[in-house]
């Protein structure tokens, strides 16, 4: 069986690097073929390859393309990420590897890569379709997340992305262009990665009469493992004394990833706890945060590119700390809990699906900053917690779990297409 897997980037992002993993769990596994086709490559052989004469250029023409579509609708220049029309794409239907395919497994495809257009192609190709919904963009008029706003419940219009919303407005054009292409196509599965996801999904017109299922997202347990703790902080210049506690995520200064409510939360820890030996630790993309923020001392660990240095980072820290608004199936949080490292977050979309409260990790109560400060004490007052978590990830979450789940689906599908 070849399953092809189609994700913008090939080793970026929530989306990207879980496709990696989940190509590189059935392939160790020898279940399948499973490769990847990445708009963010060139063709170079092995899983990932581009197809055209100067495929990084038109990449980032579509890319550019894509963005300053949004940027000239949109009501503020931040949600000029929160929002894709996918208007600009690549046309992949003729693509060898697509056409050799016996799956085609899409993931996370904005950004200037599959247009709407690009997508109809493929599915009239008539090959079975698996889709991994990494955020809600497959079922909106072209929101990722749609915060506190369920049009997608209906026809969509009148988006508060955009600078002049109405209800023929561009997130209404998109919902139409989406029940257009869905209304034909009988040959999509779409799969959400939680629980959460799986509820918001069937409740939206575009999808409610689609077969969904809940699959999480892999994690290479192998990789993300306890380590040393005193070996690792000697490493990373990390004082041995300390409770430290660890923040990150592609890009950290994004707003629904909640870092106002850690400082908030940091804040009252400090307040309590004056003479406490407590440090923070920061991984990833920023362009505006200061570490003077940070109420203890603060280590920049910038942006983290090789796993293996990700998990000597969880696996020196005492606590992870995801304070997000809106989120699915965060590998941070896996890893961190399969490095034996408990997280900390918000009762919200897929983490209680990751966390089960008090027993592997805590969920705070849902924009409180009082109640994120009480999880990371009682973490720190609970180290046995360690245990917990990385058998949670062992059980729910490793390569072969996810791999043969995602397997038996292909062969049903299949057997269905039969």
């Amino acid at each position: 069986m070849k399953i092809v897997h189609v994700n913008t980037y090939e080793n970026f992002g929530g989306a990207g690097i879980a496709g990696q993993r989940l190509v590189h769990a059935i392939n160790e596994l020898e279940l399948g073929t499973a490769t990847i086709l990445s708009a963010s490559t060139t063709e170079s052989g092995g899983n990932f390859f581009h197809r055209g004469r100067f495929p990084e250029l038109l990449t980032k023409f579509s890319f550019a393309a894509d963005t300053a579509w949004v940027s000239l609708n949109a009501e503020k220049p931040q949600y000029r990420f929160a929002f894709s029309p996918a208007v600009f794409g690549r046309d992949i239907s003729t693509w060898k590897r697509i056409i050799e395919a016996d799956i085609i497994h899409l993931h996370w495809i904005n950004q200037g890569f599959i247009s709407i257009s690009n997508l109809r192609r493929l599915i009239a190709l008539g090959k079975p379709i698996v889709w991994t919904l990494h955020d809600m963009w497959s079922f909106t008029g072209g929101c990722h997340y749609s915060g506190i706003c369920d049009h997608f419940k209906g026809k969509c219009g009148n988006c508060f992305f955009l600078k002049n919303p109405h209800g023929e407005d561009l997130s209404h054009i998109g919902w139409l262009k989406k029940e257009h292409i869905y209304a034909e196509a009988k040959n999509i599965i779409f799969i959400a990665c939680s629980n959460w996801l799986a509820g918001v999904a069937r409740s939206s017109s575009l999808l409610k009469s689609a077969r969904i299922n809940a699959i999480p997202n892999p994690i290479d347990t192998a990789l993300f493992c306890p380590l040393d703790k005193s070996e690792l902080r000697k490493k990373w210049r990390i004082s041995p004394d300390v409770k430290l506690i660890l923040f990150g995520a592609a890009n950290i200064s994004e707003k629904r990833k909640g870092l106002v409510y850690l400082i908030a939360a940091l804040q009252l820890l400090k307040d309590l706890n004056k003479n406490a030996a407590i440090e923070v630790a920061v991984f990833g993309k920023n362009k505006s945060f200061s570490l003077d923020s940070i109420p203890f001392p603060a280590h920049n660990l910038s942006v983290i590119t090789s796993q293996k240095d990700m998990s000597e980072i969880y696996g020196m820290a005492d606590v992870f700390v995801l304070p997000s608004l809106e989120d699915n199936l965060p590998n941070t949080v896996m890893e961190s809990m399969a490095c034996g490292t408990p997280a900390v977050a918000f009762n919200i979309g897929g983490l209680p699906d990751l966390i089960e409260h008090q027993k592997d990790g805590y969920l705070a109560e849902y924009s409180s900053s009082a109640d994120l400060a009480l999880g990371i004490e009682w973490i720190f007052s609970n180290p046995d917690l360690a245990i917990n978590a990385r058998q949670k990830v062992i059980e729910k979450f490793s390569n072969g779990v996810i791999a043969r789940q995602y397997m038996n689906l292909y062969k049903s599908v299949l057997h269905d297409e039969g």
